[in-house]
């Protein structure tokens, strides 16, 4: 067998106690990413099309997308990956400690966040998720991050050379394959393509688009939830249903944007 590449390094998740509360360097990340998000989203109202142009409404931007994204990210985890633990505990969606977010359910909860926000400055929602977009891949990145931290949304037993060893197996670290395609990748795409005026709902679209395929991709070789297992065929999972619609939405939008635009254009 190849010998992996990285030899996982069981770092504690908790960086510090003080009495009961305990600081997690899960939680840490998710702090990285909004502070991150919040330092890029005043940068970026500078730009001449941009639509938020006051650094005082990127501030609030940001503060409806971190509530959407707790509040949202943690029903969807409880509705989609933890139904049967909602379901004999209802405050089981509290247990915030006892850790679990997901992206598809904090995505909804953006955008009703962005619908909010839109209402008050009379934008659309997209064009404030057009402004949104490119920021958010590095949260995202930042906390698959803390999932390897955690030791937790390991991938299948693996020869390839970069595998981790991870108690006694090599595995595909399938989290830091979302870190890397879904985090800084897909940032990198979003921030280049975002930097000059696109169509209405086109950075939208993009990123519902390709974070729909990287995750689909990955869902290849990472371990679906023990609790559910495979859906159909020996290989579709959860995350798999929940990424195909975000395809089709952004291919369609994107679609929409240029198509829309040229018809105006001739017009």
């Amino acid at each position: 067998m190849i010998q992996p590449m990285i030899v996982y390094p069981d770092i504690d998740p908790i960086i510090f106690s003080i009495g009961v509360v305990k600081i997690r360097w899960y939680g840490l990340m998710y702090v990285i990413g909004f502070l991150f998000a919040w330092w890029l989203a005043r940068k970026r109202t500078a730009l001449p099309h941009s639509v938020i142009r006051e650094p005082q409404q990127a501030d609030d931007l940001i503060f409806y997308a971190m509530l959407g994204v707790i509040l949202g990210g943690r029903v969807g985890h409880a509705l989609f990956y933890s139904s049967t633990s909602f379901a004999d505990d209802p405050l089981y969606l509290f247990k915030i400690w006892e850790g679990g977010m997901a992206f598809h359910g904090g995505l909804v909860g953006v955008l009703v966040a962005m619908w909010l926000f839109g209402r008050k400055l009379n934008l659309t929602m997209w064009q404030v998720t057009d402004f949104l977009a490119p920021m958010v891949p590095l949260g995202l990145g930042f906390g698959r991050i803390g999932n390897f931290i955690n030791g937790e949304l390991w991938g299948k037993p693996t020869d390839v050379a970069w595998g981790v060893l991870y108690n006694g197996q090599v595995l595909h670290a399938s989290m830091l394959y979302e870190a890397i395609l879904e985090g800084f990748l897909l940032f990198a795409i979003l921030w280049w393509y975002s930097s000059k005026p696109r169509p209405y709902m086109a950075v939208s679209g993009l990123f519902l688009f390709l974070y729909g395929v990287f995750r689909f991709l990955i869902e290849f070789v990472r371990v679906p939830d023990a609790d559910i297992g495979y859906l159909a065929a020996g290989w579709v999972t959860m995350g798999q249903v929940l990424s195909a619609p975000m395809i089709v939405a952004g291919g369609t939008m994107l679609f929409l944007a240029y198509t829309r635009n040229n018809k105006e254009a001739a017009a």
